[in-house]
């Protein structure tokens, strides 16, 4: 309904009637949103009426359908009833007893299950009426909803026709729909097609244009290659002219360090000798004190302080002198920059006429350097007042610090030069001025700048001022790593000179993700003095962006230098690696062995060896012969004993000095920084004092000739030296010096003397030559030693000339990165073999002594053969071997030649060709065969060596002309070419289809030498392994093989193994074999486990299968062995016999393969420990906790006694002590023998289980077979096996340590023990990761309905890490139960066995039938009841104590429908009538409390109501464990106001009682109470069809007296009936009509009726008696009978 709207206030707008509108819409929309739900619930209501109606109609069909049933069997009974008793009298009269009897029981039978059918009767017919008394109130509620339902039905047609509507609506909307998206489609294909014919035209043209594109592109290609290659061209030939340049420069450096070294070691030996002299001084003046009786001690003492002082205050003086140039350096430094600084703010002035301070200094060091004589030093003015004091000295200075200042002028000038240009043309030029800010721009703008400026100059303070190191994120990617890469990676300085400054730059490219920040932090400590850096920080640079930094290098020490230098980012810290490595010599030499080949005695001949130094610092040589020692003292012999008597702090300067000039380089602060008299300054007191006594002019070179020296050296040759001396000029006859060896090492110029300390130990003395081949002719006579031949110089004159050209021919000096070529002359002087060795040795202590040998021949006859051996090395018997010998002749004339070979092997040997003829001054060929027979040791005699095989025989070569011929030997070892098998016949014996045998064969090589072998035509059924029976046998080996044999079917089986050799010839084995087919055979023969944990389990399958199901032989191969007969068609048996203690199980073991059938097999893999492995580590740790205990106990003793007894007592006893100590573990250790239940024995398992390495093994397991089933056979007749027919199952076991293990119990089976049925027991295991890797967890999925829960499952496992697993055991039943939890990893399976025993609550009630009626009460008085429950369980319970009526659903229950509109037969209402005060009408004691084993327990219940009700009730439950609802008591009761009551009769009102609470009576007129209650009473009379008479219907009324605390006059209750005739004369009947009642008893009236005369069946007949009642009040009851005629079955 809508509501009335209200009047329009006046004035109002039309918002407000909008307003209105809107309101008057929504009330609308709420109304239907209502109407709709009531509609909704209408129809709910309807449809819930039609169903009750629907199963009311049904179930009364049904009622009648049973009750008319019930009236046939009635009938049914009643009709045998009756001719039972006519049988039973007939019997009798027949005398018939025994018939009489069993009539009698059937009788009485019949009539029991009559009075069953009448109580059955009785009680369908009660409820048909109650469910017609249902239907006639659901047809009063239909009648109430008549009008609602048509309303419905209307909706619903209208609701129907709106949807019809709505569809069709819909229908023609998608038809709509399909239509225009049929048109889209259309257009859109025909789109497509266009754009696909435009995209083709577009992809012609393009193909097109990039044809075109490609030609043009061709010939421009062309083009640029021609260019680059003409720039490539001229980059090369500017390479190659800057190398030679650098060439060059390095010659010229090096022809200075050579000068500079040779004048610094002339300068060390004028030190050594004044100091020296000195020393004599000092020596004559202490003799000279101590003469005059002074103490020359103290006065040398004195004497040498002073000078300390002097030399320590010049040093200063010098340290100060350089402090004041370094400050002025730096101040000039500082003057340049600021110069500079202000040049790059104006115009730059012109180059020329304005030099910078450093092309001024580069001028200066230039002029110096070329030696100008004016030389202007303008930031140096202390040289020029050296110069003009000590010309000569400050020349000397001059010359030293040359040497300091040979860098690299080109490419630090270039630094310098000024690229910079303007960036706006003519900004630089004269006539420019600069712009200037007009004066009001320049107020316009706010002092301290602009807003932003002020914003940008506080943001870049904040990050310079911060400095913290941060991370970088670039797209959700954290940097990590080094921020720049350095190129090179390492700062390397190599091969460096103490005092040259050294420049690297290096580029630092930013390799972060964005914009990064470089500054410099410095360098190492150890690095500051000689490494400085110059880096200008470039600002932020982006990703990818470079700077460069230059390091300078300085070395002041002569020692290899490592560190880093060090920079920081944005990002953090990072270095560059640098390192500083001296000068190191490496030297070799080409090779060492010269053969000289075979001269004639006199010649001379010579070749080179080559000594190559490839490092960076020279050193010097000398040649030796090896047998000679070699002491270094001959250089510089006066310098070590210089060394011992000067001071220490003398001795080091003057090493570091020397360290410094050896590499000819003497810095300008290093002569200035020594603490004591330097070498400087001993040089020049030695050019200004005279020579000192004991000194010839002679002695001491004079200047000229050192310069001159100088030059020489410096105007050398390029650095490879080629000197070559003779001894002698050629043809000149050899010298007659016996002392003198065949081979001379020409020496080398040298320039110094090595060091005595750097001599390396002389090696032994070689053996001499070896004496002329007697076939030579003996050498001429030499003249004798004290006359010498003519023409030639005497010995002693030879001796003088190789003394003075020893030294100098025999050492030298090699450079860094240089060679030396030394030549080596041969000129024999007698016949025969010459050999000799020589050494190089260095004086560089660094560098070892080099060998090499010389081995020439030398020979006295024109003819000869540079082969006196020919070695055929090893030949095989029957094979032809050839070689060609050359024959050279030194004759000036042809001679005749003549081969012969010794008559012994001229059936093996020959030459050819046997004669010929040789020109002057050439060489012949002869061709020489050889042919080894078998009969070669017998032939050859005395030159054939029978044990060795060696072959030494003479040929020889007659020359006309010439009597003695020359003879050449041939060698050879001659062997045979046999092989050798092993054995000679191979017997596989019986081997079945399904397998193979293998079985070794050796095959032997006799030979000496390698021969390629092969077994070559082999059966289809034979393999030969490694290598598939080829190869290459060596000399004298032995190989063994493996033949491999699988017959393809049963057979017997001969054949021949052949191996043939290289050279064709045939080796043979004969092998026989017996081919098996078993009546079974194996799915799989080997089966392979994967890697299996310990303790876990692999499981493979596999088949035995019979597929023998014929005997035609044709169809398939038949079983048998060899050619016996086959096997019958029939069940067969197999059985695996397992060894024992295998980790291997097989099921099954044992089985029957019907024909054509197949039995699974599951092959059970689980690796365990040795109960041995396990008792011996059990054993180690209970000796080791004896061992400790003991120990302790011993030390506690010991303690004790160190108290009380002396020191040697102690030592006593310990001694004793320990010898018990080593006694008494062994004793306990067998007392104490671990058993497999002990915690060491557990405790070693799983030490054992971490530190498992792995095994690998390997299992053969035979399956043998026997015809017939294994269920059949007896013990007295066994299956009889054979061993032929037997299958093999091979098994690789590969087992590994567990990657999990349990570290929470001693295994892996897990109990949780009894568990009640219903409660929760949980258990925790640890699981730790004992493998190096993380491990990805899964489980097993445990039964869903099975009582085991996993709670805390985990996905990953890392290494180390323990997990605590939560499992849970619910048993829903009283079982035993068992699970396996897998705990699955890809390094294997933990297997986890859960037990688990549930066990029932069983607990039994004294309450029978589960009700407790707590009978009549006086309201607001209380009555008790108790009952008992028992524990028959083995388990305590715990127990609670619940009351339906205050349970948290009550309230739930409360808002459903009324259980009276319901069939009573499907109320599930417990709870009925409660108190109005609030409190529980039934109450219970205890409400909870535990249950032992056995133990019962005592409950009280007690009623208490407050008011009067029939129905109060409630429901007690017994919970056990908070879950477990064992039993459900249904209390009862009932209340009166007063103690009389009366109970029966039909019930008039629901059993819900009414919410509106009636006030109790009045007190004092509780005895005036005369208020009527009806009580209704039905009877049903039941007519049956025959004419006997029907029993009456009868009724019962309970009238009782309830026990009361209450004050009563009356102890008994009475009762009486009125208007007793009246009922009598309708048909009733009651006994008794009245009576007395006790208190807490109760009486029954019984009713009977029976249809009177005049009773009309067609209608009830209508009685009422009133029934007086007389207590403490009196009640009057009104009883209405309601009696009616029924028609029986």
């Amino acid at each position: 309904m809508l509501p009335c709207r209200a009047e329009m206030p006046t004035g109002s707008g039309p918002h407000g009637s909008a307003k209105e509108q809107r309101a008057d819409s929504a009330q609308v929309k709420k109304t239907n949103v209502q109407d709709r739900i009531q509609a909704f619930r209408l129809r709910q209501t309807l449809e819930l009426l039609d169903e009750v109606e629907e199963e009311k109609d049904l179930f009364i069909e049904r009622t009648r359908e049973e009750l008319s049933a019930c009236h046939q069997r009635k009938n049914l009974l009643s009709k045998q009833q009756k001719s039972v008793a006519a049988q039973i009298a007939l019997e009798r009269e027949e005398g018939n007893m025994a018939a009489v009897g069993r009539l009698q029981a059937a009788s009485r039978r019949l009539h029991t299950e009559l009075e069953n059918e009448e109580a059955l009767k009785a009680k369908t017919t009660a409820i048909l009426r109650e469910n017609e008394k249902a239907m006639w109130h659901i047809e009063l509620e239909k009648g109430r909803y008549e009008d609602a339902r048509k309303w419905v039905q209307e909706e619903a047609e209208v609701r129907e026709k709106r949807q019809q509507a709505y569809a069709a609506h819909q229908l023609h909307k998608e038809k709509e729909t399909l239509g225009k998206a049929e048109r889209n489609r259309l257009l859109r294909m025909r789109k497509y097609t266009h754009l696909q014919r435009e995209l083709g035209i577009k992809q012609q043209k393009l193909l097109e244009d990039a044809q075109k594109n490609h030609k043009v592109a061709v010939q421009f290609l062309k083009a640029s290659l021609g260019r680059i290659r003409e720039r490539e061209q001229k980059e090369e030939a500017k390479s190659r002219e800057h190398t030679k340049r650098r060439m060059d420069a390095v010659l010229a450096l090096k022809n200075n360090i050579t000068a500079n070294r040779e004048t610094l070691r002339k300068f060390q030996a004028w030190g050594q000798a004044r100091a020296k002299l000195a020393e004599q001084k000092d020596q004559a003046e202490k003799e000279l004190i101590q003469a005059q009786g002074g103490d020359a001690f103290r006065h040398l003492l004195h004497q040498r302080r002073h000078q300390e002082l002097e030399a320590q205050k010049r040093a200063f003086e010098e340290e100060q002198k350089l402090r004041r140039q370094e400050i002025v350096s730096k101040i000039l430094k500082e003057e340049a920059e600021e110069e500079n600084r202000k040049k790059k703010q104006h115009r730059p002035a012109k180059a020329k006429e304005h030099q910078t301070l450093r092309d001024k200094t580069w001028g200066y060091i230039s002029d110096f350097c070329e030696g100008k004589s004016e030389v202007v030093a303008p930031s140096y003015p202390d040289e020029q007042e050296i110069e003009m004091e000590h010309p000569r000295e400050f020349w000397l200075s001059k010359a030293f610090s040359t040497e300091s200042v040979l860098v690299d002028l080109a490419t630090l000038n270039t630094e310098e030069e000024i690229l910079a240009q303007p960036e706006i043309p003519g900004l630089w030029s004269e006539d420019y001025k600069p712009y200037q800010v007009p004066k009001e721009e320049v107020d316009q703008k706010p002092v301290g700048g602009t807003k932003m400026d002020r914003e940008i100059l506080a943001r870049t303070l904040g990050k310079l001022r911060s400095r913290v190191v941060h991370k970088q994120v670039a797209s959700g990617h954290e940097f990590k790593g080094c921020p720049f890469n350095s190129k090179p990676e390492v700062i390397h300085f190599k091969d460096f000179d103490v005092g040259k400054v050294y420049k690297k730059k290096i580029t630092l490219i930013n390799a972060t993700y964005t914009i990064n920040y470089c500054k410099l932090v410095g360098v190492e400590e150890s690095l500051r003095d000689f490494v400085f850096i110059h880096f200008d920080p470039p600002g932020p640079m982006s990703a990818g962006m470079s700077c460069e930094v230059l390091v300078t290098f300085k070395p002041m020490i002569n020692k290899d230098l490592e560190g880093n230098v060090s920079f920081l980012a944005q990002t953090g810290k990072f270095s560059v690696p640098l390192k500083c490595s001296t000068k190191k010599c490496s030297l070799s030499l080409d090779r060492e062995l010269i053969n000289f080949g075979s001269y004639t005695v006199g010649e001379t001949t010579s070749q080179t060896i080559t000594l190559t130094n490839a490092g960076g610092l020279g050193t010097k040589f000398k040649f030796r012969l090896a047998s000679e020692s070699y002491d270094t003292e001959d250089y510089e012999p006066n310098l070590k004993m210089k060394e011992q008597k000067r001071p220490e702090h003398e001795r080091r300067t003057s090493r570091s000095a020397a360290s410094g000039t050896e590499h000819g380089v003497f810095s300008q602060s290093s002569l200035f920084t020594f603490d004591d008299k330097s070498i400087y300054e001993k040089i020049l007191t030695s050019f200004s004092e005279p020579p000192a006594e004991g000194f010839e002019s002679g002695d001491l070179p004079s200047r000229q000739e050192d310069e001159s020296d100088v030059n020489a050296v410096a105007n050398g040759g390029p650095t490879e030296e080629h000197m070559e001396i003779s001894l002698g000029k050629v043809g000149r006859p050899p010298l007659p010096l016996p002392h003198l060896r065949p081979f001379q090492a020409p020496p080398v110029p040298s320039h110094a003397l090595p060091h005595p300390s750097h001599a390396p130990p002389a090696p032994l003395p070689l053996p001499l030559p070896r004496p002329p081949h007697p076939s030579h002719a003996p050498p001429a006579p030499l003249p004798s030693s004290e006359e010498p031949a003519p023409g030639h110089p005497s010995p002693a004159e030879l001796g003088r000339a190789e003394q003075q050209r020893g030294l100098r021919l025999t050492e030298g000096e090699i450079g860094p990165f240089s060679s030396v070529q030394v030549p080596i002359i041969f000129t024999p002087t007698v016949p025969g073999l010459a050999e000799n060795s020589f050494k190089v040795v260095f004086k560089d202590p660094q560098s070892p002594a080099l060998y090499f040998r010389a081995v020439g021949l030398a020979v006295d006859v024109p003819v000869w053969v540079p082969r006196p051996n020919v070695d055929l090395k090893i030949c095989m018997y029957d094979r032809l071997y050839q070689d060609s010998i050359l024959v050279h002749t030194r004759s000036k004339a042809a001679l005749r030649l003549k081969f012969e070979v010794c008559k012994e092997l001229r059936g093996h040997l020959e030459l050819l060709p046997e004669t010929g003829y040789i020109q002057a001054m050439s060489t012949y060929s002869v061709q020489l065969k050889f042919l080894p027979r078998h009969s070669l040791p017998e032939d050859a005699g005395k030159y054939f060596d029978k044990d060795s095989r060696v072959l030494e025989a003479p040929m020889t070569i007659r020359v006309a002309d010439q009597i003695k011929p020359v003879e050449f030997m041939v060698q050879a070892i001659v062997t045979t070419s046999d092989l050798g098998l092993s054995p000679a016949a191979l017997d596989f014996g019986h081997c079945t289809i399904y397998e193979a045998i293998r079985t070794e064969i050796k095959l032997s090589n006799h030979s000496l030498l390698p021969q390629v072998f092969g077994f070559v035509g082999l059966p289809k059924c034979v393999d030969i392994q490694p290598n598939d029976g080829f190869g290459t046998i060596l000399p004298l080996e032995t190989l063994q093989f493996d033949v491999i044999f699988q017959p393809a079917k049963a057979k017997e089986y001969s054949f021949e193994l052949v191996c043939k050799s290289e050279i064709n010839r045939c080796f043979k084995v004969s092998c026989r074999a017996v081919g098996v087919l078993p009546p079974l055979e194996l799915s799989h023969s080997h089966i392979k486990f994967a890697a299996t944990a310990l303790y876990d389990t692999s499981v493979a399958t596999l088949y035995v299968i019979n597929s023998h199901v014929s005997m035609n032989k044709l169809t398939h191969s038949l079983p048998r062995i060899g050619s016996e007969e086959a096997s019958p068609v029939g069940p067969t048996s197999f059985e695996f016999l397992l060894p024992p203690d295998l980790p291997i199980t097989i099921s099954p073991s044992v089985g029957t393969v019907l024909p054509g059938k197949r039995c699974l097999v599951q092959v059970a893999f689980q690796p365990v420990l040795s109960h041995k492995e396990i008792w011996k580590e059990a054993m180690h740790i209970i000796t080791k906790e004896i061992e400790t205990k003991v120990f302790r106990k011993d030390m506690s003793m010991q303690k004790k006694e160190l108290w009380k007894q002396s020191m040697s007592a102690v030592r006593t006893q310990s001694r004793d002590r320990q010898i018990r100590t080593s006694i008494t573990p062994t004793t306990a250790t067998q007392k104490q023998e671990p058993t497999s239940s002990s915690t060491q024995y557990e405790v070693a398992k799983a030490n054992l289980t971490r530190t498992f390495q792995g095994k690998f093994d390997k299992f053969v397991i035979p399956c043998v077979i026997a015809s017939g089933d294994i269920q059949d056979r007896t013990t007295s007749e066994p299956l009889s096996f054979s061993p032929h027919n037997t299958l093999y199952l091979e098994l690789w076991c590969p087992s590994v340590a567990p990657p999990i293990v349990v570290t929470s119990s001693k295994g892996q089976v897990f109990d949780f023990g009894d568990i009640a049925v219903g409660h929760r027991g949980i258990l925790k295991v640890s699981l730790q990761n004992i493998s190096p890797e993380d491990l990805s967890m899964e489980f097993s999925v445990l039964n869903p309905n099975g009582p085991f829960v996993l709670l805390n499952p985990s996905n990953k496992l890392r290494s180390g890490q323990t997990h605590v697993l939560v499992l849970s055991f619910s048993p829903h039943e009283s079982i035993m139960a068992q699970e396996k939890l897998n705990v699955i990893t890809k390094r294997g399976t933990l297997t986890l066995t859960l037990l688990g025993t549930g066990v029932a609550s069983m607990i039994t009630c004294s309450i029978e039938g589960d009700l407790l009626d707590m009978g009549y009460v006086v309201a607001r008085e209380s009555v008790s009841s108790s009952f008992k429950l028992q524990n028959d369980s083995s388990l305590p319970i715990k127990f609670w104590v619940q009351l339906e009526s205050l349970a948290s659903t009550r309230a739930e229950a409360r808002q459903q429908l009324p259980q009276f509109l319901t069939n009573p037969a499907q109320r599930t209402e417990v709870v009925g009538t409660q108190n109005h005060n609030g409190q529980s009408v039934f109450r219970v004691s205890p409400v909870e409390g535990l249950l032992g084993p056995g133990k019962a327990q005592d409950f009280t219940v007690t009623f208490s109501p407050d008011h009067e009700s029939l129905y109060y009730s409630d429901q007690l439950q017994v919970v056990l464990f908070e879950k477990k609802v064992s039993h459900r008591i249904l209390l009862k009761g009932a209340a009166r106001e007063h103690m009389m009551f009366v109970e029966g009769g039909d019930p008039l009102d629901v059993p819900v009682e009414s919410l509106t609470v009636m006030g109790s009576s009045d007190p004092e007129h509780r005895e005036e109470s005369e208020e009527l209650k009806p009580i209704l009473v039905t009877l049903d009379y039941t007519q049956l069809d025959t004419d006997s008479l029907a029993p009456p219907a009868t009724r019962e009324l309970h009238v009782g007296c309830i026990r009361t605390t209450q004050p009563s006059a009356k102890k008994t209750g009475e009762f009486a009936f009125d208007s007793l005739t009246w009922l009598q004369h309708k048909g009733f009947s009651i006994e008794p009509s009245r009576g007395s009642v006790e208190r807490g008893q109760t009486k029954t009236i019984s009713i009977s009726w029976v249809p009177p005369a005049d009773f009309d069946p067609d209608r009830p007949l209508i009685a009422w008696a009133f029934l007086q009642l007389r207590g403490d009040v009196k009640e009057t009851y009104k009883i209405v009978f309601v009696a009616s005629v029924v028609t029986g079955p």
